[in-house]
């Protein structure tokens, strides 16, 4: 704490600082307060002022315009105050291995563009550069959950919104990647943005995200984001043995019903939940359980085929009609016998494009527990075109 904080305190004057850039104060004028006022500062403290500023109402999308300005500012300052975790698979030592590796990526990118290379070559290499949105992917899906839970909203929303703006630049990179055919006057300075951005997140990731990270977090919060991990993936590097043993061991949870609740591994509902949710989903669903017998069926408001709970405990080969039932017991037969896990078919009828889908159902040791018929209409869908966003709804 120094001395030039008076009756401040030192969050008060980081959030000073903070309200002056956004207010128009100089980055210079900024450095000047900060190193008078304020000394040095945290990794932590950086991310509970993010955090606070946000708190208050102020809007993320300003704390995200000006994240870089943050991070240089607090750059010559910052006190490494947590080492990181021993182990090779912990999360945060496995993000970082990628950070390594993406930096020589992008140092390798810019000796290309430097060396006059082919545009057909550069564009090689950011396609491979885009490997990384498995790396933003697992900590905006696995690290930001688990701050959220501590109080930490800062995260996912402002570095999501920066995640999304590398990928944006991708997006804008490769497209003059393309058009340049000839030179490099047209995709050099989306290039250089998109490289400055993604070394700019690596610095906010392992100076102020994995610190806290660190702090706030639990040995079995760490667990559990090193076991969802493999679903999403890696980029650039083989992750330790342990991590893929750990990581194919997913799945052994135990699903039962307490508290009127049904227990998933990967979450619980109410049977209310259960039941809407199951007829709310816009296909018929139909189980046939290892015997052969219909167990349950979804009861939608607009079916495509009739089910009437008759049909429960009915043969499966009862409920086709009868130039089918050689087909359907061929297909139920496979899947028991472990031939096939799936079969697909689609006709018209009454002017709808009608999709059908026959799914084996397998626990844990591969044994059969029976089939799942899927039928939706997908008359609209096939009529799709162009692009509609989830920011374009209502509009």
């Amino acid at each position: 704490m120094t001395e030039g904080l008076g009756k401040k305190s030192k969050k008060e004057v980081l959030k000073e600082i903070i309200k002056g850039i956004h207010s128009g104060m100089s980055l210079e004028q900024a450095k000047d307060k900060f190193l008078s006022e304020a000394g040095s500062v945290t990794s932590l403290e950086i991310a509970s002022l993010e955090q606070s500023l946000i708190d208050e109402g102020m809007d993320p999308a300003e704390i995200k315009k000006f994240c870089n300005v943050h991070a240089l500012l607090f750059e010559a300052s910052l006190e490494n105050t947590m080492k990181d975790p021993d182990s090779p698979s912990h999360p945060v030592n496995i993000f970082k291995k990628e950070n390594r590796e993406l930096e020589k990526l992008a140092a390798s990118l810019k000796s290309l563009t430097e060396s006059e290379a082919p545009p057909a070559a550069v564009k090689a290499l950011v396609t491979k550069l885009l490997d990384v949105e498995k790396h933003y992917t697992r900590k905006e899906q696995l690290l930001f959950p688990y701050l959220e839970k501590q109080g930490f909203m800062g995260p996912s929303k402002v570095m999501w919104g920066k995640d999304n703006e590398i990928r944006d630049l991708f997006k804008t990179t490769l497209a003059a990647l393309i058009a340049s055919s000839a030179g490099k006057t047209a995709y050099t300075e989306p290039l250089n943005k998109l490289l400055e951005e993604i070394l700019g997140m690596i610095f906010k990731e392992e100076n102020i995200l994995f610190p806290t990270a660190l702090e706030k977090l639990s040995a079995s919060e760490w667990e559990a984001i090193l076991r969802e991990s493999p679903d999403i993936g890696y980029c650039f590097i083989r992750p330790p043995e342990e991590v893929e043993l750990l990581g194919s061991a997913r799945g052994s949870g135990v699903t039962e019903l307490r508290d009127n609740k049904v227990k998933f591994p990967s979450g619980e509902l109410s049977p209310d939940e259960l039941q809407n949710m199951l007829n709310g989903l816009p296909l018929d669903i139909t189980f046939v359980g290892a015997d052969g017998t219909v167990k349950y069926f979804s009861e939608n408001a607009e079916r495509i085929f009739v089910r009437t709970r008759a049909v429960l405990g009915r043969k499966v080969e009862n409920c086709h009609p009868p130039k089918s039932i050689d087909r359907v017991l061929e297909i139920v037969n496979s899947f028991r016998e472990g031939k096939r896990n799936s079969a697909s078919f689609w006709l018209t009828l009454n002017n709808r494009f009608i999709h059908i889908t026959f799914i084996a159902l397998r626990d844990a040791k591969g044994d059969y527990l029976g089939t799942v018929e899927l039928t939706q209409d997908l008359t609209g869908l096939r009529a799709l075109t162009g692009e509609r966003r989830l920011l374009d709804e209502g509009n």
